[in-house]
């Protein structure tokens, strides 16, 4: 019975003492969604902002958008920036974690390097973008070296969003080379090395040992990724700023443009609750792997 008294008081100052967190985190982030998700319901623009002359309009800024080519344009910006930059991301940063997670003299140092572009604030690495990708810039000038006249890669639509791909990559590499690195250090060299014994060869040691065992810190790193560049929003705002002609626009820079620069704020919460729909679904479906994993 004191057991169960004490168990049933340390429960009550374990609530106690997450309380503060958990009001901090209803007002910081609890307050905002549910303001977003009841303007997305409004027709708020400019006209009525300060009046307070808004009705309730339902889902007509929903219909309205999913019936507008711009953003079924930005929606698919979205997903083919996420998908290109996960697939070059995790597969270089992979690579360099099996390389690195070599022993040799230089490893530390050529590590440390490559990690300098994720340290580097977005802003700084928009702003280097936007120079290496100017008509002058580096690529355009090595290009020129080699007798091949570059394209104007921030001015044309196509060429524009495979700049931003590249920079996003150039800081997403080391992020997950790092996170696979610590799952590569969680692998016993023992299970390679009975796998050597056996006749494997590294093909085999990498398909049915690495990736097995490093199925949790795969699903992790590709989340995570996932989360970090579908949502991603100052890198584009910085190279091209949405642009030419929204080939470089994602969710998060064209709700920002509708909210405070075309102030349409009921439409620019609403592709911000089309952005949140999306990583909840990703969400769930990453915490359901996880409880079929524990299963």
């Amino acid at each position: 019975m004191k057991s169960k008294k004490a168990l049933s008081g340390g429960t009550k100052d374990g609530y106690i003492f997450i309380l503060p967190a958990f009001f901090y985190m209803l007002l910081v982030l609890g307050y905002p969604l549910v303001y977003n998700l009841v303007l997305s319901f409004k027709n708020v623009d400019v006209k009525n902002f300060t009046k307070g002359g808004s009705v309730f309009v339902g889902l007509e800024n929903y219909i309205h958008l999913f019936n507008d080519d711009t953003f079924l344009l930005v929606l698919r910006n979205t997903f083919i920036f996420t998908i290109a930059c996960l697939v070059f991301q995790f597969t270089i940063g992979f690579a360099f974690a099996m390389f690195f997670n070599q022993k040799f003299k230089v490893s530390g140092p050529i590590r440390g390097m490559i990690l300098v572009s994720y340290m580097m604030p977005m802003s700084v690495t928009g702003l280097l973008g936007k120079n290496i990708f100017a008509n002058d810039g580096l690529v355009n000038d090595l290009l020129s070296k080699i007798g091949i006249n570059g394209p104007e890669w921030l001015v044309t639509g196509a060429t524009a969003l495979i700049a931003v791909i590249i920079m996003n990559c150039w800081v997403g590499i080391p992020f997950n080379m790092l996170l696979l690195m610590s799952g590569l250090t969680s692998v016993s060299q023992d299970v390679y090395e009975s796998a050597s014994i056996d006749g494997a060869n590294w093909v085999e040691k990498f398909v049915f040992i690495t990736l097995p065992l490093m199925k949790g810190s795969i699903m992790a790193v590709l989340m995570l990724g996932f989360i970090y560049t579908f949502r991603a929003f100052d890198l584009m705002y910085i190279m091209t700023a949405g642009g030419p002609l929204n080939a470089t626009d994602v969710l998060g820079t064209y709700s920002y443009v509708r909210s405070f620069t075309q102030f349409e704020f009921s439409e620019g919460s609403a592709i911000a609750m089309v952005l949140f729909a999306c990583l909840f679904v990703i969400g769930l479906f990453y915490l359901r792997l996880l409880a079929k994993e524990d299963d």
